[in-house]
């Protein structure tokens, strides 16, 4: 009988960063970085209405997990808590902007997954945006939104989009913050999760 804790784990903003910032600068010729947004949505923010359309068009080009930026520690942490927890990769692959074209980043990210957390079981790769239908007993996720009020211990990765997220909003939900910096996020996630096991 297995007895581990499971753990539903979010891929984009807490495992990496996709190229999905790197897009918007190629298509505008900007040399935006992760800290002048402070919304979830970058291509919202920074992209002009009018060119809005082609942006997605161009994006389909593009493996945005090509060259995605693994998050410091990330891995590492992965693997330890793979030994101690029954991890769940739990991650939206469908771009609302561009619904019928969004099928390859199921793809992508999977073989993303794959190559860079090899000890983690493909079986427990959940592709979906309706997380709250998922129970466990552990979430991580960068979106308070995502974080669903049935699971035992919430944990938000720190993230350019969440800064602003009060502490006494945090608390009001039971999400604890798992530091301020994503560049620290995994270690503070180490020190929740398996400094007190």
């Amino acid at each position: 009988m297995n007895t581990k804790k499971t753990v539903l784990l979010d891929v984009d903003e807490v495992i990496c960063f996709s190229g999905y910032l790197e897009a918007v600068n190629e298509f505008l010729g900007t040399h935006y970085i992760l800290d002048d947004f402070t919304d979830y949505y970058i291509d919202i923010a920074a992209v002009p209405k009018d060119r809005f359309e082609a942006f997605h068009h161009f994006i389909e080009t593009k493996n945005l997990y090509q060259n995605a930026v693994i998050l410091p520690n990330a891995v590492d942490t992965i693997k330890k808590l793979n030994e101690v927890y029954e991890i769940y990769i739990c991650s939206a692959c469908v771009n609302p902007f561009n619904i019928q074209n969004s099928g390859k980043e199921f793809l992508n990210k999977y073989n993303f997954l794959i190559e860079f957390l090899p000890f983690l079981d493909p079986k427990h790769f959940i592709f979906t945006s309706a997380k709250h239908l998922f129970k466990a007993d552990i979430q991580i996720d960068d979106r308070l939104s995502n974080l669903d009020n049935d699971v035992e211990l919430k944990i938000l990765f720190p993230s350019y989009h969440n800064k602003s997220i009060s502490n006494e909003e945090l608390k009001e939900k039971g999400v604890l913050r798992a530091g301020k910096d994503y560049k620290t996020g995994w270690k503070e996630i180490e020190k929740i999760l398996l400094d007190t096991h």
